[in-house]
């Protein structure tokens, strides 16, 4: 048996659409001030959904973490419809991190994207006051992902919250020089992490998501 139960609920957005929503708990609270934790789903229009997100959430909640996970805009049950560009699904991300606030009485989030929900959630993380940290997991900062995430990048590149890039070394839309060059001008504290040899789509799988909930959790420590 899990060590965590799921929730399902429904979070509306600011521009109506209604978002399909899974909070994971896990069954014995842990004492402290932990942030709850905000994973942002692959791209949309290349099939990512929050059930991508599903180990790394039960991970973190048999942790003793709240995890939220949701399918953005036009994906699954939610409604409206998706973007190219990920901009309208910033509102999505807000909405989801006022309902955590609202309703989870959290005063500290992580938000955490993976792949294209990376920039996605960085565009996100200056306008939430209770986001305390962001992780991208496969942030695609690469010239042919650039031509429809590239206006993203400044929201995340000039914040001041603390933040953590995990990469493979082999990723495919960004490569290390690229990474670090984008980097090199970002405000606050930067770390990122390199995973030697591993492709983008091989760190989405399921063989690497208890690899990234232990990064996450080490990164929440250092909060």
């Amino acid at each position: 048996m899990s060590n965590c139960t799921v929730e399902t609920c429904t979070v509306e957005t600011s521009d109506g659409a209604k978002l399909n929503t899974r909070l994971f708990r896990p069954r014995e609270a842990k004492e402290g001030n932990d942030p709850v934790v905000v994973l942002v789903h692959p791209y949309s229009v290349l099939g990512g959904c929050q059930g991508l997100l599903r180990g790394i959430a039960t991970g973190l909640a048999e942790k003793g973490l709240q995890a939220v996970t949701f399918d953005m805009r036009g994906v699954g049950r939610s409604t409206g419809k998706a973007s190219l560009t990920g901009f309208a699904e910033i509102k999505d991300v807000i909405a989801v991190c006022k309902w955590v606030s609202d309703n989870l009485d959290a005063n500290r989030i992580l938000l955490v994207g993976s792949s294209a929900g990376a920039p996605i959630a960085g565009s996100a993380v200056d306008q939430i006051e209770q986001v305390v940290g962001y992780v991208s997991l496969g942030y695609p900062f690469g010239m042919t992902a650039s031509i429809l995430f590239g206006r993203h990048h400044k929201a995340i590149i000039q914040s001041p919250k603390p933040k953590l890039f995990v990469m493979g070394t082999r990723d495919g839309f960004t490569s290390v020089k690229q990474l670090k060059n984008k980097l090199s001008s970002a405000a606050g504290r930067v770390e990122t992490h390199l995973i030697e040899g591993v492709s983008h789509f091989q760190m989405e799988g399921a063989a690497y998501d208890t690899q990234m909930v232990n990064l996450i959790l080490e990164f929440i420590v250092s909060l």
